[in-house]
């Protein structure tokens, strides 16, 4: 077990000293009457006296793991030690340490019900380095869920199960999202399949409409109880569940028996508001609930596994917790400082300059990338190759499509024309102007991973990054289950130099 407080003694020891300002989410909830049964955080201490590991990191060098802890007990992530130990490799996330004592773990989720992108598989496990934050401004980094990821905990100690009662937040990016089934964080089946009406109770944030939708266009925070997104009474629109703006977000999802609530606000300012307070749907199946205790993230209850998200932190609850303790986590969570930080490393780019992207690889060291209609690829590109060819490999600097602190790069003979990757192969296609184009048109450089020039981090997936392989472009990870993940030579071929254009 590793260390943490002795939960309600802590709490009320706290209080009587009047020490209560400095507790963590959940000595709040603790105080309270509804202590964590789960606290799962990759950016800080959820109680006020934890020193123990917060994640576990992988590294594609050599396979090794470390866990990350606080800095000193209570506090933030030490990014530092996760920097140094992935310093010129890539690293993943492979555990997410439940902070409670209780041994509830989130590690890579299995197959379920529904079969993901690779048939029959694991999901994905999340870049260690994808969601770079500052606490206090302190950095640290949370979980970029892309499409296909997920963690899953099914023999979890302590969960509500069948109608009992039970609370959850989440702290996550507001601007992260999908209208893809389900980026969720809670309770669900124990077997990863769906099996029934009220098996789940978990937070889901998104914009799918198909079952239920709040104001505006979205995203939402709706709960996800198996079968159904709820924003409030039924599978209806909910006016009052707002569409979200702020970059962090709070939010909350509880339930007892035939009475649950949805509440939510800005991680970064202000106090929580109310979406929906009331009785449970009346379709057959929610009241009672059927819970079954199993935790899931970025993920649904039968590990539907297409959505899109970034966790920070998040607990689970026994007891239905009271507005009034969870206005004082939201406000230890305003306290916490989330901000943003630079999604870029290495050498800086010029938006609006003209660039070549010159390959690193031994034996290869004539090619540069450059594009065949559609297809990118590398080619041999000198000061005698033909006008067309030299356009081809020049590319425009654009602010990034989907995140102006990232790049796009735009085709310097193809007006409008852009970078971007379609199943893991890198396209140039035409901007439509649609939100997946730009996600998968933007990309972070970070320092080359073989010591030389630029490694170009996809900002939608960011465990892959360009790579040459069998002379086409591609983004790929350090390993993986397609050809061009292949580890043999990865760090040469996704590091490129970065010169002037040749056009």
């Amino acid at each position: 077990m590793f260390s943490r407080p002795s939960l309600q003694a802590l709490a009320l020891s706290l209080l009587a000293t009047g020490s209560l300002v400095h507790a963590g989410p959940c000595d709040l909830y603790a105080s309270g009457g509804t202590p964590c049964i789960a606290a799962h955080g990759t950016t800080r201490a959820l109680y006020n006296a934890y020193t123990g590991p917060l994640y576990q990191v992988k590294r594609g060098s050599d396979n090794t793991t470390t866990t990350i802890s606080p800095v000193s007990a209570g506090g933030v992530a030490n990014a530092a030690a996760q920097d140094t130990f992935c310093a010129s490799t890539t690293c993943l996330i492979t555990i997410i340490y439940d902070q409670s004592g209780r041994g509830n773990h989130l590690t890579q989720a299995p197959p379920g019900g529904f079969n993901g992108p690779d048939i029959g598989g694991y999901d994905n496990l999340a870049s260690a380095i994808g969601a770079p934050v500052t606490l206090n401004g302190k950095k640290a980094y949370g979980v970029f869920v892309s499409p296909g990821t997920g963690y899953r905990n099914n023999a979890v100690s302590g969960s509500a199960t069948g109608d009992e009662p039970e609370g959850m937040y989440a702290v996550l990016d507001g601007t992260h999202y999908n209208d893809a089934c389900c980026f969720d964080y809670g309770n669900a089946e124990t077997n990863s399949k769906d099996t029934g009406n009220g098996h789940m109770e978990a937070i889901y944030y998104g914009d799918n409409t198909v079952w239920g939708s709040g104001a505006g266009s979205g995203p939402w925070v709706m709960a996800d109880l198996e079968n159904g997104l709820f924003s409030g009474q039924g599978t209806k629109n909910n006016a009052g569940d707002p569409t979200i703006t702020s970059r962090f977000v709070t939010a909350i999802v509880k339930g007892k028996p035939n009475q649950w609530a949805i509440r939510g606000g800005n991680s970064a300012s202000g106090s929580l508001s109310t979406y929906w307070t009331g009785a449970r749907p009346t379709v057959g199946g929610y009241n009672p609930m059927s819970l079954e205790g199993a935790i899931i993230l970025g993920i649904g209850g039968d590990n539907s596994n297409g959505a899109q998200g970034t966790f920070y932190e998040g607990v689970m609850t026994t007891g239905y917790p009271s507005d009034a303790t969870e206005n004082s986590v939201q406000a230890n969570i305003v306290a916490a400082k989330y901000a943003t930080t630079s999604l870029v490393s290495g050498p800086a780019l010029t938006v609006g300059s003209s660039i070549s992207f010159h390959v690193t690889t031994p034996g290869y060291t004539d090619r540069y990338l450059a594009h065949t209609g559609a297809t990118v690829n590398t080619q041999v590109v000198s000061s005698s190759s033909t006008t067309t060819l030299k356009q081809g490999a020049s590319w425009k600097v654009r602010a990034g499509l989907a995140n102006s602190a990232c790049y796009s790069f735009e085709s310097t003979d193809t007006a409008g024309s852009y970078i971007r990757h379609s199943f893991f192969t890198l396209l140039l296609n035409a901007n439509d102007g649609s939100k997946i184009f730009n996600e998968d048109a933007t990309f972070c450089p970070q320092a080359g991973l073989n010591g030389q020039g630029s490694t170009i981090r996809s900002f939608s997936y960011p465990t892959r990054f360009f790579r040459h392989y069998a002379n086409v472009g591609y983004i790929a990870s350090n390993g993986g289950v397609h050809a061009w993940d292949n580890p043999g030579s990865f760090n040469d071929d996704v590091s490129f130099v970065v010169g002037a254009a040749f056009a």
